[in-house]
């Protein structure tokens, strides 16, 4: 009960939460359907899991369902959420598999998300799915603000602190060092600037954001992208988040450091969602949206990340905290950072959009 309290009081925000559409960019289509619009032998699936994990998820699918042809389309939050957008009077998608909740519900304010409860739900957390009696998402797990540093980088310019937090980035020892998500295009980056300006709050956040952009070498439009650039020896600080910052650690060996910020992580959820179709959705992508929240996945998914949808797994993953719920910043509120969405991505762009990749 404590925990589900203490995850209540976190993410609470998240069912009334209601943001607008982002940018529109492209990103590549997935397979034509062959056949009739409700093909059942053909599924496509967007999603923005890391391209590691979709395969090692996807083989209980595959041998339930052999028959299947599944499509992935796989890209960054931001790009994925606006293909989906721009494909608003013709969908291609028929479910969307581990996306930031928050740009669910900017599909649903365009009425894009078909109702449907999946046949397990009722051992999701509250705090994870949608309030309404038939949800139009349900989540799987959170993920987080994290930082990876190579000190091999860091040593061959001199350099042997190690910075712990997000005042330490800002250090001038830093410069051209760093490399971080870019929020308009990056789940990773979007929550990351919102734990900033909730931290430090909205005129300090933003000054804190002017000196750590003197130190950042590159924006990159993925949230995996500096930790595993970073792992390259590209960068020698890629802000990014915990997984991927502790799976790129590994192939740095005693030269990666994962940093999880003293003051806090920014955060969101990872969720599902059935696409609506004009022509009707298809009973196939009904059942891959109960597999995906079978205790088998919800295990796969707590493997790489702490905090799934049932709670806090039975095993916490190499390289996390202890409790990581304590590392989550508790004040975000994220009906906040959903209503001032655009005038923070228009501040932070007219800001910052300089150093873009």
């Amino acid at each position: 009960m404590k925990l589900k309290k203490l995850l209540s009081k976190i993410f609470a925000s998240v069912l009334i939460l209601s943001v607008c559409a982002g940018c529109v960019q492209q990103t590549n289509s997935v397979s034509e359907t062959e056949g009739s619009a409700l093909d059942e032998t053909t599924l496509n699936v967007y999603t923005a899991l890391e391209d590691d994990q979709i395969a090692e998820y996807l083989k209980g699918f595959k041998e339930r369902f052999p028959e299947v042809k599944v499509n992935i389309t796989r890209d960054s939050t931001g790009i994925i959420t606006a293909k989906l957008l721009a494909e608003k009077d013709n969908p291609q998608a028929d479910v969307v598999w581990a996306l930031s909740a928050a740009n669910l519900l900017v599909l649903d304010s365009h009425d894009m998300l078909a109702p449907y409860a999946p046949k397990e739900i009722d051992k999701i957390l509250p705090e994870f799915k949608d309030s309404t009696q038939t949800p139009k998402w349900v989540g799987i797990d959170a993920w987080e603000t994290a930082i990876l540093v190579n000190k091999e980088v860091l040593e061959s310019k001199g350099i042997t602190d190690i910075p712990t937090s997000y005042e330490d980035l800002t250090d001038p020892q830093y410069k051209g060092l760093i490399a971080m998500p870019n929020p308009a295009s990056s789940g990773t980056g979007t929550l990351t600037v919102n734990g900033i300006l909730t931290l430090y709050g909205e005129e300090k956040g933003w000054e804190y954001l002017d000196r750590l952009h003197e130190n950042v070498a590159a924006y990159l439009h993925s949230g995996s992208a500096p930790a595993k650039n970073a792992a390259k020896g590209e960068y020698g600080i890629g802000i990014s988040f915990g997984y991927r910052c502790i799976k790129s650690a590994k192939d740095l060996g005693d030269n990666g450091v994962v940093v999880f910020p003293e003051e806090g992580s920014g955060w969101d959820l990872e969720a599902n969602c059935l696409i609506k179709r004009p022509e009707g959705e298809k009973e196939i992508a009904k059942k891959f949206l109960d597999w995906a929240i079978e205790d088998e996945q919800i295990q796969k998914y707590s493997v790489n990340y702490p905090i799934v949808a049932t709670g806090i797994g039975d095993q916490i993953p190499e390289g996390y905290a202890v409790n990581p719920v304590d590392q989550l910043i508790k004040e975000i509120d994220l009906k906040w950072c959903a209503d001032n969405r655009d005038r923070i991505l228009a501040e932070w762009t007219a800001r910052y959009d300089g150093k873009s990749e």
